[in-house]
């Protein structure tokens, strides 16, 4: 079953922030990840906005942790870490739901 990590957060440090994408992006593909929306220009409904904002799809949960535990991540993850504030990153499985069979 499919799982998805949705990010929150304000980019604090732009310089170093531009170092994150193309060092996270290769990380991503070797675990079967697809970036489904990345957007620095969200539409506000309710809450506050954070300046970037994100929905990774992962093929597992399994997956998406051995990527985000992955040791060549580490040092990309600071890079997030250290240009950005008020993250909030959850990882959340891929809805399902049994509907009766029309036929029966």
């Amino acid at each position: 079953m499919a799982v998805y990590y949705i990010n929150s957060y304000d980019i604090i440090d732009t310089e170093l922030y531009q170092e994150y994408g193309p060092k996270v992006y290769p990380i991503l593909l070797r675990y079967g990840a697809e970036v489904l929306a990345s957007d620095t220009t969200p539409i506000v409904l309710e809450g506050q906005a954070r300046k970037m904002n994100a929905i990774v799809k992962f093929p597992s949960e399994e997956a998406a942790l051995n990527c985000y535990n992955d040791e060549e991540y580490q040092a990309v993850k600071a890079i997030r870490i250290n240009s950005t504030a008020n993250c909030t990153m959850v990882l959340v499985r891929e809805f399902s739901i049994n509907l009766p069979n029309a036929n029966e």
